[in-house]
């Protein structure tokens, strides 16, 4: 996989095991640019190693008054520095290569997720935290994969060295080859401490980066209640907790860093202090001492890889276990789609709770609970938040579906929507059936005012469609937010929409107006909306009363707020005592008027 041919056709399926596991998936979805940069990083550290040798025969050469060895180390010399240039260019190519394609790969199965999840995500992981894992910990996923290979390619260069030196001069590559394990493997007993420091340090980065997003969503509130401080103070406060924490880990690894550079060079002191020895006993030449000293000050080029691939292990591990939590999380139900993609049309139907939303027909619901509207409308939707009968869409159940089947079938607009950043009519450029214009769309969503307003904020677009939209649509009030939304929505023009709340943010006026052109667009389609608002009660053909998880009553609005009391004190706002005192008053006028037909009943007789 090169750079060009992203994004993958397929990305696969993870291991979200754990984190370790999700690392060692990813290598292995990537074995052929791992070969390749350690092919090229073999190339490039071999070489570098053998310019010691070069330079070594090269003085011994002198020292012997030796024309054609001097000319061979030449040569020698000069093909090394080519392989080390062309080594290091592509080690480079092929590392970059590697770090951008498992960092793509990681981007990609996430977006998936959230995809296949919707709006069940953000309910079971926090928003700041998938924000955290879709930025900042793919680079560090990304950068450990990259690494393995040069590490590789280092220790086996290592090895290598080690073994040439032994049999190029026994006493010295002996010494070299007991005291290098030990300087590479010497910072071992300190990893463990720096990585629960790292994990210790990504956590609170992560605590920041949650209450960062929390606080910017809620900006607009926080004004409103002036609370902008106490909540900058918390975001102050966690950040600090992040500079220590970073501080502490950047310490260890300090430390571990301190350590690479002396132990290689009490190594390197007690080779020359040895070959001086050796030399001045006449058992080794100059130019042996000259390339043994000259080895073992190039092998630590390689050994900071060492290092390297210890601390991108230790950063890698907590982001890859972030991202295998994220990775592991599955809908509810979910049959993969055993049925054919051809979205089906009829009632819509839950068995869990009985609601019945037959075809064509505009149905409110009404829920004295919000939580449990909302948790009723993502079934309708086949988003279930737990595991249970799947809802029926002309008798087929909808987790029987493909997932994009299903959701082209039944459009869910829950009551909190999200407007991207971009342009009016970027937002309104959705898939849709194109029976319903974007003009249409705005219209029965009453946004007049609002393509006014955004004309007015906005002096570089004529058209009002080309202006501006914030991110989450900010710039924006919560009733202008909410109708952008529904027309957004309209334009879809799905089989069945099911709507949560679309008016909670509106004026009556305004709502009265959005119910009469709701109903009218949606004619001959299935809608079906979660509200309170008698306005928009009043346009539906048909109400259900959902209480306690069971259909309580169905009908009209204008005979359930007579005769049905827990109805009533929904719509209505209610009170326990209100209603008493209605039961009370219709008791005795029910009496009342039963002893004045008794009294015209004796009338008569008498007459």
């Amino acid at each position: 996989m090169q750079i060009q041919d992203l994004p993958y056709a397929d990305p696969g399926t993870p291991d979200a095991r754990s984190g370790p596991r999700f690392l060692w998936w990813l290598g292995r979805n990537q074995l052929g640019g791992q070969f390749k940069s350690l092919a090229w990083g073999l190339l490039h550290f071999l070489c570098v190693s053998a310019l010691p040798f070069c330079v070594g025969l090269s003085i011994q050469a002198v020292v012997d008054r030796s024309g054609t060895r001097l000319a061979l180390a030449g040569g020698l010399l000069a093909l090394c520095g080519i392989g080390v240039a062309l080594g290091d260019t592509f080690l480079h190519r092929t590392a970059v290569t590697n770090w951008i394609t498992a960092a793509a790969r990681v981007q990609q199965l996430l977006a998936r997720k959230a995809s296949q999840l919707g709006s069940a995500l953000t309910r079971r992981v926090a928003a700041g935290e998938v924000v955290a894992v879709s930025t900042g910990d793919v680079e560090k996923i990304g950068w450990f994969v990259e690494a393995v290979s040069r590490f590789t390619a280092a220790a086996l260069t290592a090895v290598l060295v080690c073994v040439a030196l032994v049999v190029y001069q026994p006493a010295l590559g002996v010494l070299v080859a007991a005291g290098l394990p030990v300087v590479a493997l010497a910072v071992l007993p300190l990893l463990p401490r720096a990585t629960r420091r790292a994990d210790f340090q990504r956590e609170k980065a992560g605590r920041a980066t949650e209450l960062a997003s929390d606080t910017v969503a809620g900006l607009r509130v926080l004004r409103g209640i002036g609370g902008e401080e106490l909540f900058l103070d918390r975001y102050r406060r966690a950040s600090q907790e992040v500079r220590r924490a970073a501080v502490r880990s950047a310490r260890m690894w300090s430390l571990i860093a301190a350590i690479q550079v002396l132990l290689p060079g009490a190594l390197m002191i007690a080779v020359v202090w040895y070959g001086v020895h050796l030399a001045r006993q006449g058992r080794i030449t100059i130019g042996e001492l000259v390339t043994v000293y000259s080895s073992v000050m190039v092998l630590s080029y390689p050994l900071q890889h060492f290092h390297e691939i210890a601390m991108a292990y230790s950063f890698s591990r907590p982001s890859a276990k972030r991202a295998a939590r994220v990775l592991s999380l599955e809908r509810a139900t979910d049959a993969d789609g055993v049925r054919e993609a051809d979205p089906p049309a009829g009632d819509l139907y839950d068995p869990a709770t009985g609601l019945l939303a037959p075809a064509g027909r505009l149905t409110a619901v009404v829920c004295g609970d919000p939580d449990a509207a909302g948790l009723l409308a993502e079934r309708l939707g086949g988003h279930p938040a737990e595991e249970g009968t799947s809802v029926l869409l002309g008798g087929v159940p909808l987790d029987e579906l493909p997932l994009t089947t299903a959701r082209t079938a039944v459009l869910v607009q829950d009551k909190d929507p999200v407007l991207l950043s971009g342009s009016l009519r970027e937002l309104l450029d959705v898939p849709a059936s194109g029976d319903v214009t974007a003009a249409d769309a705005l219209a029965a969503a009453q946004c007049g005012d609002v393509l006014e307003a955004l004309a007015q904020g906005s002096l570089d677009a004529a058209d009002p469609m080309d202006t501006r939209i914030t991110e989450r649509g900010r710039s924006l009030s919560g009733g202008q937010r909410q109708r952008l939304a529904l027309a957004r929505s309209l334009i879809t023009d799905p089989e069945v929409l099911v709507l949560d709340e679309p008016t909670s943010a509106v004026d009556s006026h305004t709502e009265a107006r959005i119910a009469e052109g709701l109903r009218g667009l949606r004619e001959g389609r299935t809608t079906v909306v979660f509200t309170s608002s008698p306005l928009l009660l009043d346009h539906a053909d048909r109400v259900v009363l959902v209480h306690e998880g069971e259909v309580a009553a169905v009908g009209v609005h204008r005979d359930l707020v007579h005769t049905e009391p827990r109805y009533r004190a929904v719509v209505t706002r209610e009170t326990e005592e209100e209603a008493a005192l209605t039961g009370v008053l219709e008791e005795e006028g029910e009496s009342a008027l039963t002893g004045v037909l008794k009294e015209l009943e004796e009338i008569e007789e008498t007459a």
